[in-house]
């Protein structure tokens, strides 16, 4: 995904993300080729940019696989795909809410990156999906904890 292959379109991208990578992917509206997912047997978790980015670090350090993670630049977000392991626990949504993370679960929309001019430069990879991988959320969200634990928040808002 990092080279464009030729030939790339929103229904072979789609075709990938559903084939390979498992993701339930559609093009909504056709007329866009935008690509969005519904979250159903994959879930995502979604934070501010320098939250991501040292919530990735994080993982790395402890030796745990990174999955697909897209960004957003123009909000300035990242959003980790996750196996849908998070519980229905409102004190654990709260404490993600603080810092401004949130987990998309059932019936929610991702939105993925897409080859058309429009889609492209609103959602890119950081991690593009290679297969059917994608990490526990409760593990990325340990790693969040991690880096927003007492004394790291104001650390991680400069990142």
């Amino acid at each position: 995904m990092d080279h464009i292959p030729f030939g790339d379109s929103p229904v072979s991208r789609c075709v990938f993300y559903r084939r390979v990578c498992d993701l339930p992917a559609t093009i909504d509206p056709p007329s866009l080729g935008r690509i969005i997912m519904k979250a159903t047997h994959v879930w995502a978790l979604t934070m501010p940019a320098p939250l991501g980015q040292s919530v990735k670090h994080d993982m790395g350090r402890r030796g745990a696989a990174i999955g697909p993670i897209l960004s957003h630049p123009r909000s300035n977000r990242w959003t980790f795909l996750i196996r849908p392991d998070v519980p229905d626990d409102v004190p654990l949504f709260a404490d993600l809410f603080r810092h401004n993370a949130s987990v998309i679960r059932d019936g929610g929309t991702v939105a993925l990156p897409s080859p058309t001019i429009q889609s492209g430069a609103i959602r890119q990879w950081i991690e593009p999906p290679r297969d059917t991988f994608r990490p526990s959320g409760l593990l990325v969200i340990e790693s969040v904890r991690a880096c927003v634990g007492p004394g790291r928040a104001r650390a991680v808002s400069h990142v």
